[in-house]
């Protein structure tokens, strides 16, 4: 607003300032102005009105009817409530309007009963004709009408709120239907006749007896009443097995068989009576290739067919439902896993199999036996994996001669390989992969009694164990070359050698275990090597050596002339040093000493040492122990050099054992200070010169 008005002012003044504040002459300048646009307004809105004066007093006029009618309305509508608002008797009507709305609803409900007591009296009229009639067409047809009528069609069950007197029909219903299915399926069993001894069976149009007490009827009306109750599978599962166990049985598993037909024509309601037979026979011809086989089965289906399902689709669809499967695994088990090839160059040759397998398949295809989706493509699909089946066989031939040899591989497979398809070369090359896992799985546990003790076949295993982690990582680089392309890249057997080689490492290193804690039993037996200047504690010290001397030569008997060089030095050097610091470490305990313990003492490290010579010889490469074998050997065993030391010790002087620690002997050695000190305190009495050398032994840094 103020806007508006500062925009009047300044449409005169164009040069005024819209944020000056209005002076007084401004504002009277203003005021006329308003009231000039005033003025102008009001002479507007005249010429309106008197330029449009009909239509405004039609309007008018139209509004002060309305304001009458409404008036009149209102005082109308006050004038016939006025005597209904003062009568007394209103509350009789309005209870006589209830009631009679009672009455209604009750009467519209007692029509519901009724109309559902005829709906169940007429279902249960439906249900005892549809019992007692004598036709099983017109007691099928009357049960499949009554089904939607009694069963829930989304099979959720009846409702919690049902009648109980639907839930009794439901059952007399289900009572009627399997009575139907039970009495129909004994009609076709009295209809289709199969011999004791198998080979045979003979179908009749009509059963010779009675069904169940009643009159049999029609093999073909016996069917049509099952479909109509949809039950043909329920009729024919009986019926089913039967052929399979009596006919089609002998005509798959044998080869010599021909079969036969015949129909015999008598008059009776029995006949015609048709006859299939699988006999014996001497031909053979194109059984090579299973045309002869698929031939008898053909047969077979076709006589069921056209005798038993009279060629309805949906009757030998559930025939087909209840046997083919069976069929399948049959003619698998019978002619195909025999007819795969033992040889990959003969796998061209099964190509006829497959050929004559197809045409079989497309044949029952076009009989509508079978339909086109893949489930019952089962002898196509097995005949177009004959490679993978060839080499299942091979991989199971594979791991059965591996089971026997277990450690000797056989390496004319991956040459097999070599000159198989890629399909087949795969196969084979998990079977020798499987060949290798299989041995790692199978000797540990098979030889767990000699790998938990010292013997010559726990190093056998793990020269195995090493040997195949060798091997291993050279097979793929051996035979590689010659693999089909598709299958270079995907020939790996690499990650399988760490595992073989820690296996061998793992049975090595648990024998060391056992020899090594053997060892340490045995030299535990001295009593830690003192008061060996009595007879009884010696002689406990040197049987001691001797059971040494005697397990660590039984190793290297052992283990020489099994284990690799290399290995067997290895493992060898690692339990020498550990005996000889065990033995090295009791005697320096030893906190006293006469003169006599230390010549015995000194007489048991020579004894070690004499009696382990071929031990030490087999451990370099010469024929003699001079000077320079002591110095390998004291390089390739080290604690070798401070035991040997240890011998010279007991017999030197002070003087001489202070010199040599000065000079660093004792310490290239392995000898620590407070070793030698404590030494020198178990050998010499306590004296100055003692004291002095202890000094300066503690003195002099090693």
């Amino acid at each position: 607003m103020a806007d508006d008005v500062r925009e009047l002012l300044l449409s005169t003044t164009a040069d005024a300032d819209p944020s000056t504040p209005l002076s007084a002459p401004d504002l009277r300048l203003l005021i006329d102005r308003l009231r000039i646009r005033s003025d102008r307004l009001h002479a507007s809105a005249l010429s309106f009105a008197s330029s449009h004066r009909a239509p405004l007093a039609a309007a008018l006029l139209r509004a002060a009817d309305s304001s009458a009618s409404s008036s009149s309305l209102e005082s109308s509508l006050a004038s016939a409530l006025a005597p209904l608002s003062s009568s007394p008797g209103l509350s009789d009507l309005r209870e006589l309007s209830d009631r009679l709305l009672a009455a209604r609803r009750e009467l519209r409900e007692r029509q519901e009963h009724l109309a559902a007591a005829s709906s169940v009296a007429d279902l249960a009229a439906r249900l005892r004709a549809a019992r007692a009639s004598p036709d099983p067409l017109a007691a099928a047809a009357a049960a499949a009408e009554l089904k939607p009528l009694l069963v829930d069609p989304e099979g959720s069950g009846s409702s919690q709120d049902e009648p109980v007197v639907f839930g009794l029909l439901r059952n007399d219903w289900e009572q009627l239907v399997d009575e139907l299915q039970v009495m129909l399926a004994k009609n076709l069993e009295e209809c289709v006749e199969f011999a004791p001894e198998g080979g045979k069976v003979m179908v009749r149009t009509a059963p010779v007896g009675k069904s169940g007490g009643t009159p049999g009827v029609e093999l073909r009306v016996a069917l049509q009443a099952l479909e109509i109750i949809d039950a043909v599978d329920y009729g024919m599962t009986k019926l089913a097995d039967l052929m399979i166990k009596h006919v089609l049985v002998p005509a798959i598993s044998n080869i010599s068989v021909a079969v036969s037909v015949e129909e015999l024509e008598k008059s009776g309601p029995q006949y015609p009576i048709s006859i299939l037979c699988v006999t014996p026979t001497e031909e053979l011809q194109g059984y090579k290739d299973g045309s002869a086989l698929y031939s008898r089965i053909i047969d077979i289906i076709k006589f069921v067919c056209e005798t038993i399902c009279g060629e309805n689709i949906t009757w030998m669809q559930s025939f087909s439902k209840l046997t083919w499967s069976r069929i399948s695994d049959l003619v698998i088990k019978h002619f195909i896993s025999k007819a795969v090839p033992h040889e990959a160059s003969k796998l061209i040759e099964f190509q006829d199999v497959v050929r004559s397998t197809t045409e079989f398949e497309n044949t029952l295809r076009n009989m509508m036996f079978i339909s086109h989706e893949k489930r019952d493509g089962k002898l196509t699909q097995f005949v177009d994996d004959v490679e993978v089946h060839f080499a299942v066989r091979k991989r199971n031939e594979i791991l059965v001669k591996a089971r026997h040899l277990l450690v000797h591989y056989d390496y004319d497979n991956p040459l097999d390989a070599c000159l198989s398809s890629a399909r087949v070369a795969k196969e084979l090359c998990y079977a020798a992969r499987d060949a290798l896992l299989l041995y790692k799985a199978i000797v540990p546990v098979q030889l767990e009694k000699q790998l938990d003790s010292i013997n010559q076949v726990a190093a056998i295993i793990h020269n195995d164990f090493y040997h195949l982690s060798q091997e291993i990582l050279g097979l793929a680089f051996e035979y590689r070359a010659d693999f089909p392309g598709d299958l270079q890249k995907l020939v790996v057997f690499v990650d399988l050698a760490p595992t073989f080689s820690q296996m061998a490492d793992g049975v090595l290193t648990r024998q060391i275990q056992l020899v090594t804690a053997n060892l340490i039993e045995a030299i535990d037996g001295a009593d830690g090597f003192q008061n060996t200047h009595q007879p009884q504690h010696y002689e406990s010290a040197k049987f001691s050596i001797e059971q040494v001397v005697f397990i660590l030569e039984k190793i290297h008997i052992m283990w020489e002339s099994i284990l690799p060089r290399s290995i067997y030095k290895r493992s060898m050097c690692y339990i020498l040093g550990s005996v000889f610091s065990r033995i090295t470490k009791d005697m320096l305990l030893i906190d006293d000493m006469a003169a006599e313990e230390t010549l015995q003492l000194q007489g048991l490290i020579h004894l070690a040492l004499e009696n382990l010579s071929s031990l030490f010889l087999s451990l370099v490469e010469n024929e003699f122990l001079d000077h320079q074998t002591w110095i390998e050997l004291d390089e390739i065993i080290r604690p070798l050099k401070k035991f040997r030391k240890l011998a010279e010790l007991l017999d030197m002087s002070l003087k001489s054992i202070t010199a040599a620690w000065e000079s660093g002997e004792l310490t290239n050695c392995g000898f620590t200070s407070s070793e030698v000190q404590n030494f020198v305190k178990a050998i010499f009495a306590d004296s100055p010169l003692r004291k002095e050398c202890l000094l300066w032994i503690s003195r002099t840094p090693s």
